[in-house]
């Protein structure tokens, strides 16, 4: 029977990850039947402490069985393990499956009973966080948070809607027909494509195919889509033709270019304003927006009512605080410059932080103006912010505590002496903050995606539905292979040779024909039911386009494709990092491929059809 300090160690020799506190004085405390009996504060502090156990450093770092380095690894003493009041052999006698069964068993209990949600279960959630390339937060030495959309979610409804705003007013001003328009979210999702020859909005699968489109606000039907794209892929390297809406920024650049489309389209649009062309179309809506943000009136709109437009977070200040105690160095890296930046993380964090604490004490550096993605890719020089009024000087490299403006990641790894896949890097945009940072430093990555959250309530919602639907195409399977049996028969029969199958073989014509006009007009049946229902498969998260990380009913979108290439890990908000600890080991799941039935055929080896001559 341990006590609980005994139950605080083995959880941190076995690389447990919950945190625990003990009152100052004895106690017992009962879970699950057990009686765990908590010893004092100061034995406890000594258990945990130094002279019990080291944690890996860098130039000792090794690699395990997964290919994750082992840095920061927590390692026990053997030789002081008297101090914990276990034999460290005799405390695991008999095969270690029956030990760690036995660990994991009672580990489980007690983490249900202090409150604390296992790994697993905070992945089967909302709120989870997703792993595609496996992660060992443990050998992370700096983490680097964006802002915008990151660390400070905004309503988009609020941010965007005035985005728009302003956006229309510069387009009136330029001599566009905006009267009667408005905002409207719903009309586009992230991940969607803007084909700027075409004038279209475009949903395309992981391999490049234009599955939905939409024209104007007007959506096309699946017909017209396969004849206008049948032979094309999207391809995003052509950024003369494909724009991705790759954040939630671009929601109100889009709506608003949708829009104007219809309004070309109508011939609404004067000719004084010269020849235009879809492509010429998104220049000026994106010249007008463009202006929106250099002109100052939006951002300084927000921050004199910040919280008209900021959605807060109470947890999120937190889980950096865990992170930084963890002995993570933390990074703030926006392209935001100072007064906004000061003014948005004061509003969103300081009130929720200890002691008195100012949001700049969780970060080691602060970097405002960063010009991502060119942070990643080029050299710039880095100037010290060394007043409140935003005064800066030049440097040439940051210090702890520092806030600076510009400069690359160059300069960040080197003040830190941190490279690689020691920095982690969280961001909501796919391109400036993930593929660039994975691309060119090898950084670990994780992607913020707020409606994951909405997507995964619709999907649990849509059960229901897509089982229906699973079941009918499944039907439809079925009653297809005999009719395509049937008519091989009838193929065979006019050039005399016999059917496939014996009972094939002896059907007479009119039995072949009326057999195979039944089936085709169930098959016709059941495609009238498949296909509205297909049509409104993900109609919960959006009407238009489904969605956000499927393109159909089993394959991927475009936009799921980019996460899983370039995002470590995903998530809706960086307060779900409170789920997990600081020291999580993120695994990513088994990848289901196309042939992985074999595994239904190994369970049954006397299966002579499959088995080998």
């Amino acid at each position: 029977m341990y006590a609980a300090a005994e139950v605080f160690g083995i959880f941190a020799v076995h690389g447990g990850n919950a945190s625990f506190s003990f009152p100052s004085t004895t106690n017992t405390v009962k879970i699950n039947n057990i009686r765990f009996f908590a010893k004092t504060s100061s034995t406890l502090r000594r258990c945990v402490g130094g002279d019990v156990f080291s944690v890996t450093p860098s130039n000792n770092s090794d690699v395990d069985y997964l290919g994750q380095s082992t840095k920061g690894d927590l390692n026990v003493k053997l030789e002081h393990l008297e101090a914990l009041g276990i034999d460290g052999h005799g405390a695991l006698e008999g095969p270690i499956e029956e030990v760690a069964r036995t660990e994991a068993r009672e580990a489980e209990g007690l983490l249900t009973d202090l409150g604390i949600p296992s790994p697993s279960s905070s992945r089967n959630s909302a709120r989870g966080i997703f792993c595609s390339r496996t992660l060992n937060l443990r050998s992370i030495s700096a983490i680097g948070y964006d802002m915008d959309y990151t660390l400070i979610h905004y309503s988009v409804m609020a941010w965007e809607g005035r985005a728009y705003d302003y956006c229309m007013e510069n387009l009136k001003n330029m001599g566009f027909p905006v009267d009667g328009l408005a905002f409207d979210p719903n009309l586009v999702i992230r991940g969607l494509v803007i084909d700027k020859e075409r004038g279209n909005l475009v949903k395309a699968d992981r391999f490049g195919y234009i599955k939905r489109a939409m024209h104007g606000t007007k959506m096309l039907s699946t017909r017209a889509v396969s004849e206008m794209y049948g032979r094309e892929l999207v391809d995003l390297r052509n950024e003369s033709r494909w724009e991705f809406l790759n954040t939630l920024f671009s929601v109100s650049e889009a709506v608003a270019y949708m829009q104007m489309v219809d309004k070309l389209d109508d011939g609404a649009i004067l000719p004084d304003l010269g020849p235009l062309d879809y492509k010429g179309l998104y220049k000026a809506v994106g010249k007008a927006l463009f202006w929106a943000h250099v002109e100052g009136r939006l951002k300084s709109e927000i921050m004199s009512k910040p919280e008209q437009f900021v959605e807060p977070d109470p947890q999120l200040p937190l889980a950096l605080l865990d992170q930084k105690e963890a002995g993570k160095k933390l990074l703030l890296i926006t392209n935001s410059d100072y007064h906004y930046t000061n003014k948005m993380m004061h509003h969103s964090f300081n009130r929720f932080l200890p002691n008195d604490m100012d949001w700049r004490d969780l970060f080691d550096i602060v970097i405002v103006s960063a010009r991502k993605p060119e942070f990643f890719q080029t050299s710039h020089p880095m100037y010290e912010v060394v007043t409140g009024e935003g005064l800066m000087r030049p440097c040439f490299k940051a210090k702890t505590g520092g806030l600076y403006s510009g400069g690359c990641a160059q300069m960040v790894e080197k003040s830190l002496n941190v490279h690689g896949d020691e920095i982690l890097y969280v961001g909501d945009h796919i391109y400036t903050d993930v593929s660039q940072s994975k691309v060119h430093l090898r950084w670990r990555t994780a992607l913020i995606c707020r409606e994951l959250e909405e997507e995964y309530n619709a999907l649990i919602h849509s059960r229901g539905h897509r089982e229906s639907l699973v079941e009918l195409i499944n039907q439809k399977e079925v009653v297809g292979d005999l009719f395509n049996q049937l008519r091989l028969a009838l193929q065979r029969r006019s050039k005399d040779r016999p059917a496939q199958t014996l009972a094939a073989t002896n059907m007479n014509d009119e039995d072949l024909t009326e057999s195979m006009q039944k089936l085709l007009i169930v098959m016709q049946r059941l495609d009238e039911k498949i296909a509205p229902m297909l049509e409104a498969d993900g109609n919960l998260f959006n009407s238009r386009w489904g969605f956000l990380s499927r393109a159909d009913l089993w394959d991927k979108s475009h936009l799921m494709r980019q996460i899983e290439k370039y995002a470590d890990i995903y998530t809706s908000r960086v307060s779900n990092f409170l789920n997990y600890t600081p020291f999580m080991y993120f695994r990513s799941q088994e990848q289901n491929l196309a042939h992985d039935s074999y595994s239904h055929y190994c369970s049954h080896p006397n299966n002579e059809e499959f088995s080998s001559s």
